[in-house]
């Protein structure tokens, strides 16, 4: 969803760089995965087609920090009114 974003915090030897990869647009998320030694975090499309990734070795990664946007949950919006009633 558009918004969500992820920090890589990742040692740089004598000091630390953080990296931030956003979903840029609606329908777009973020995507992390963990494969042979390599840190891959993916901005991919509603369809699955990957837009930009980033790509760390694991062993230099510090924290991971996935931010996903505030999302209304669909139970709290059906308790909710759609409007107050200003005679009750």
């Amino acid at each position: 969803m558009k918004g969500d974003r992820v920090e890589i915090v990742v040692d740089a030897g004598d000091t630390t760089r953080t990296y931030e990869v956003v979903a840029s647009r609606a329908g777009r998320r973020v995507e992390t995965a963990v494969r042979r030694g390599v840190v891959e975090v993916s901005e991919v499309t509603r369809t699955g087609t990957v837009v930009r990734t980033a790509r760390f070795m694991a062993t230099r990664v510090l924290a991971l920090v996935e931010q996903p946007v505030p999302r209304e949950d669909a139970s709290e919006a059906a308790v909710r009114p759609l409007r107050e009633d200003p005679e009750s």
